[in-house]
C-alpha cells in the first residue's frame, strides 16, 4: 500500500501499519471536532487530509454542516484553510490566519476568531484554555494533522519548512494524523525542538547565543495516538515576492544610517545585535539593504525567513539564522534547495514558543521590525484592526518583539491609497483606533520621511518629533494644527501630559469613511 518514496521515509517498521488513504480517516472528523494543524506562516502544512474533506463537503452540499474549531501556530496556506472557510468549514480560530474568505467570516460573525501573542499561544493551548469552554466537556483537541519529511525509528516526526505550534498540537491531542510529503527534501538536522512544560515544572530555555542548541532534531510522539498515515505530494503554495517599492527602500535606508548611528555611539557592536523582521516589502527591503551596508557578522533571531536572508547569507554579511518558519518563494525554495549544503549549517528552526519568546528576545538584544496600521501621535501602534474593528491577519508575534527588543521599530509609508485618493490615509494619525502596541513599547517609528527615535521623549515631545519626521508633508500641517488645538486645550485644564480633543481625534478616519480620503476632514472644531 505505501509507495518506494514514502517506504524510504518511514524508519519505524510498526508505522507502515497504518498508512491509509485519507477517506479512510473521515471517520475522525465529525461535525464539532477540534482540530490541530501543523504549520506557521504558510509552510509545513498538512495538505492532502484538508483538501480532502474540503472536496468532500463541496462535493456532498455539506456546506454549514461540517464544521470545526481549527488551531494552528499561524496562517497555513491559503488553499486550505480559505477555502474551508469559504465553505463555512470554520466555527472557531486561532491564533493567526491569511485570507480574503477567512478574514471575511471573522469580519461578518460566522467565524469566531481569538487573535493572541504567538509566543503565548502554545502555551495557553497546553494549559487548556482552548478546550475549557468544550459542549463535551473534554480538554484535548480530538485530531491533530502534521506534515512531516520523516518519521524517525524510534517514531518521531522531522518536520518540514516550519515548526510553530507543532509539538504542543500533538502534545494536546487525542489523536494524530501525519501526512508524510515525499515530495520534499528531507529536513532532517534543521530543527531545534523542546516541549513544553506547564508550571511550577516549567524550566528555563538555556540559549545565550542565537545558534545554541537546546532541544532534539525531531518532535516526539507516542505512536498510539497515531490513527493514520498519509503521503503527501503536494508542495508548499507560496507566492512569489513582490519587488519592494521606492518607498521601502527610502525606510531602508533611513534604518541603516540609524543603525550606524547608533554604532558610532557605542549603543550597538558592528555586527550589530540579532535582527527580527516581520513580513512583507519594506521587511525586504531593509534585509536587503543590509546586504550591501557596511555590516559584518550579523546574526537573526526571528519568526521566518525570506527570500532576502538568502541573499544576505550569499553576501557574506549574515553568519547564522534561527526562526520558526521558512517562507520562501517558490524560486526561493528552489534556490535554498539546490544550494542545501551551503545553508543547513547556519539555520535552525524551532518552536515559536521560543522564536518568540520574550525571555530570549531581551537577553539577546534583538532589534525588532514590524509594520502596522498606523501609528498615532504619541507612539501607540494599530497591528490588526481597521477602523478599529476591521480584523486583517491577527497580532502575530509583533508584539512580543516589540515589547521586549533592545531597538522597538515600526516601519511603515506615512500614507497609503484610499479608493479616491494616492494619499487618502495617513498612517500617522492623532489616536489610533485600536492598540496592539503601547506608547510604552515602542522606540522608533520611521517611514520613508524620515525616523522618529523616541527613546526618552515626554508624551508632547514624542508627538511633535513623529508629525516632523514621520507624518506625510500634506498631513504635517493637519497634525500640528490638532496638537496645537490639544495642548491649548489640556493645559488650561491641567491634563497636559498627553493632549487630545477626545471627541475630535477620529475626524481623519471620520472623513475617510464618510468622503473617500482623510485630506476632506473638517478641521478639528467639529
Amino acid at each position: 500500500m505505501a509507495s518506494a518514496a514514502l517506504k524510504s521515509r518511514i524508519q519505524r517498521a510498526s508505522m507502515l501499519a497504518k498508512v491509509c488513504q485519507p477517506q479512510d480517516l473521515l471517520h475522525h472528523f465529525p461535525n464539532g471536532t477540534y482540530i490541530g494543524w501543523s504549520g506557521f506562516t504558510g509552510v509545513g502544512y498538512p495538505k492532502k487530509i484538508p483538501t480532502f474533506l474540503a472536496d468532500h463537503v463541496e462535493k456532498n452540499n455539506l456546506q454549514g454542516q461540517l464544521r470545526y474549531s481549527l488551531f494552528v501556530g499561524a496562517s497555513s496556506g491559503a488553499e486550505t484553510e480559505n477555502r474551508w472557510a469559504g465553505l463555512d468549514m470554520i466555527e472557531r480560530r486561532s491564533p493567526h490566519q491569511v485570507g480574503k474568505s477567512i478574514a471575511k467570516g471573522i469580519n461578518n460573525g460566522s467565524i469566531k476568531f481569538f487573535d493572541k501573542h504567538l509566543s503565548m499561544f502554545p502555551a495557553d493551548l497546553v494549559y487548556g484554555f482552548y478546550t475549557k469552554d468544550r459542549p463535551d466537556g473534554r480538554r484535548n483537541l480530538d485530531v491533530t494533522v502534521v506534515e512531516a519529511t520523516d518519521i524517525l525509528a524510534d517514531g518521531s516526526i522531522v518536520p518540514g519548512a516550519s515548526v510553530g505550534a507543532t509539538p504542543e498540537l500533538m502534545q494536546m491531542a487525542d489523536k494524530i494524523i501525519i501526512e508524510v510529503n515525499t515530495a520534499l527534501p528531507s529536513f532532517e538536522g534543521l530543527h531545534d525542538i523542546t516541549t513544553t512544560d506547564v508550571p511550577p515544572r516549567r524550566k528555563p530555555y538555556l540559549i545565550t547565543a542565537v545558534e545554541d542548541r537546546i532541544g532534539t532534531n525531531s518532535i516526539p510522539l507516542d505512536p498510539e495516538k497515531v490513527v493514520g498515515i498519509v503521503e503527501s505530494d503536494y508542495q508548499d503554495q507560496t507566492s512569489p515576492n513582490t519587488p519592494a517599492d521606492k518607498s521601502s527602500f527610502q525606510i531602508a535606508g533611513h534604518l541603516i544610517e540609524f543603525f550606524e548611528h547608533e554604532v558610532s555611539q557605542g549603543r550597538l557592536p558592528p555586527s550589530l545585535l540579532p535582527l527580527q523582521s516581520g513580513i512583507g516589502n519594506i521587511a525586504n527591503a531593509v534585509i536587503g539593504g543590509l546586504a550591501n551596508a557596511k555590516f559584518w557578522h550579523l546574526k537573526v533571531w526571528t519568526e521566518v525567513i525570506q527570500d532576502t536572508f538568502l541573499d544576505l547569507f550569499d553576501s557574506g554579511h549574515l553568519d547564522f539564522a534561527t526562526a520558526t518558519s521558512i517562507r520562501f518563494s517558490p524560486d526561493g525554495f528552489r534556490r535554498f534547495y539546490s544550494n542545501w549544503e551551503s545553508y543547513k549549517d547556519r539555520l535552525l528552526l524551532r518552536s515559536q514558543q521560543v522564536s518568540n519568546n520574550p525571555e530570549l528576545i531581551r537577553r539577546l538584544g534583538v532589534i525588532g521590525m514590524n509594520t502596522p496600521v498606523e501609528v498615532d501621535l504619541y507612539a501607540h501602534a494599530n497591528s490588526t484592526c481597521v477602523n478599529g474593528s476591521r480584523m486583517l491577519n491577527g497580532l502575530g508575534g509583533s508584539a512580543d518583539f516589540l515589547r521586549n527588543s533592545k531597538y522597538s521599530i515600526m516601519h511603515t509609508p506615512s500614507t497609503r491609497p484610499s479608493k479616491t485618493d494616492p494619499h487618502g490615509i495617513s498612517c500617522i494619525v492623532p489616536m489610533c483606533t485600536h492598540v496592539d502596541q503601547t506608547e510604552h513599547d515602542l522606540d522608533v517609528i520611521v517611514t520613508e520621511q524620515g525616523l522618529a527615535d523616541v527613546r526618552g521623549l515626554s508624551p508632547r515631545e514624542r508627538a511633535r518629533v513623529v508629525v516632523k519626521k514621520c507624518a506625510h508633508p500634506l498631513y504635517q500641517p493637519i497634525l500640528s494644527d490638532y496638537l496645537d488645538h490639544a495642548d491649548s486645550y489640556c493645559l488650561k485644564r491641567g491634563m497636559g501630559h498627553e493632549p487630545h480633543l477626545l471627541y475630535q481625534a477620529f475626524n481623519l478616519h471620520r472623513a475617510l469613511d464618510e468622503k473617500g480620503s482623510m485630506l476632506q476632514f473638517n478641521g478639528w472644531s467639529s
